[in-house]
This record gives C-alpha cells, sequence and structure tokens, in this order.
C-alpha cells in the first residue's frame, strides 16, 4: 500500500508540474496578444494623428502622408489577423491549462483516497492485535 501511496505522489507532482507548465504557457501567450493588441492601438492613434495638423504646405507632403495612412492601415490589417490567431491560442492554451488543472485535482483526490485507505487498514490492523499486544507495544 505504502507502493501505492508513493506512486500515487509521484503522479501528483508530476501533475503539478504539468498545470505549472500549462499556467505559464497561457500567460505568455497572453502577453504576446496583449503586445499585438497595443501594437495595433499604436498604430491606428499613429494613423488618426497624421491628419490632425491644419497647414498641408503641399500636394506631394499630403500624397507622402496619404501614403503612410494606407501602410498604417494594411499593418493595422495584418496585426488584426495575428491578434486573432493570437486569441484563438491563448483559447487553447486556457484549455490545456484547465484540463491540467483537473487533472491534477484528480491526483490530489486518488492520494487523499489511497492515503485514507492505509490509515483505515492500519487501524484495522492494531484493533484486531490482542488486548495484551497492545500493551506490549504501547509500553515497548
Amino acid at each position: 500500500m505504502k507502493g501505492l501511496l508513493a506512486r500515487r505522489h509521484r503522479v501528483l507532482r508530476a501533475r503539478h508540474v504539468q498545470h505549472a507548465l500549462a499556467v505559464a504557457e497561457t500567460v505568455r501567450a497572453q502577453d504576446e496578444a496583449n503586445s499585438i493588441a497595443s501594437n495595433a492601438d499604436r498604430l491606428k492613434r499613429v494613423r488618426g494623428q497624421l491628419f490632425e495638423t491644419d497647414s498641408l504646405s503641399s500636394g506631394a507632403s499630403f500624397a507622402a502622408y496619404r501614403e503612410l495612412a494606407d501602410r498604417l492601415e494594411r499593418a493595422s490589417r495584418q496585426l488584426d489577423g495575428a491578434l486573432y490567431d493570437a486569441n484563438r491560442k491563448v483559447e487553447e492554451k486556457q484549455g490545456k491549462r484547465i484540463e491540467a488543472t483537473r487533472e491534477k485535482e484528480i491526483a490530489a483526490r486518488l492520494k487523499d483516497q489511497t492515503r485514507a485507505i492505509m490509515e483505515e487498514r492500519m487501524e484495522a490492523k492494531l484493533a484486531a492485535l490482542p488486548r495484551y499486544r497492545k500493551v506490549q507495544r504501547a509500553e515497548g
């Protein structure tokens, strides 16, 4: 029975490590998604600020602003696609984290059940000992 308890404890440690890795991967994916979202917001702000100046001196400068705005718009669309992919990756990692949490909880319950069964068997063995043997063990 002690061997079974030791195996359950090893499984619990392994599940704990898997859970920690899943949490770390989820956090990493969330940070990546947040970074992409931040970059997309900055691009939109820069594009919005391009035409806030009141004085455009020439058509050439207006054309340069328009070209830059088009490039920023294309980059923004690319970041939107990357953000979508990053959010899907976050959802996938969260699913794996939830699964790892469930596996960890199952392993903890199995270990606790094994420990309880082991303690019950030990108590049953002690209760089955003759009275004089119990006194001898208590004294020695």
